[in-house]
């Protein structure tokens, strides 16, 4: 019972502290990190695996506290995929983009080589 009630009420002053900070500061608690996701694939890995435990958790009838700290950690996580996942697709934009240009001056190679990046990183958003 004393270490549930310690728990609850280290997540209740986490929780506390991590929402005056953001209400505060645009810099986030350094208390989590989250997992990394230094590449497209890591990212899309992540997003996907970190959903399905946010969805497993809110599925319940009742969130407690421990719910709402085990949340406050996968969201860092998730903010990490979706920060690479946005960077990412801004660079496939800028790919396609090479294509779209390259078709419309008839320089087959810049399709060619930028077709193929394009698809590359396409396949791991949408396989």
């Amino acid at each position: 019972m004393k270490k549930t009630l310690l728990l609850s009420t280290l997540l209740a002053g986490l929780l506390t502290t991590a929402v005056q900070a953001h209400d505060h500061s645009d810099e986030r608690p350094a208390h989590f990190k989250g997992e990394a996701s230094p590449d497209l694939t890591t990212a899309v890995a992540n997003f996907s695996t970190y959903n399905q435990q946010l969805a497993e958790i809110l599925a319940a009838d009742e969130l407690g506290l421990e719910d709402l700290g085990v949340i406050h950690e996968l969201t860092y996580t998730l903010e990490n995929a979706l920060e690479t996942i946005t960077e990412q697709v801004a660079e496939m934009a800028m790919t396609l983009e090479e294509v779209h240009q390259g078709s419309e001056t008839g320089d087959f190679e810049r399709v060619q080589s930028n077709g193929a990046a394009y698809l590359e990183a396409a396949q791991t958003l949408v396989p």
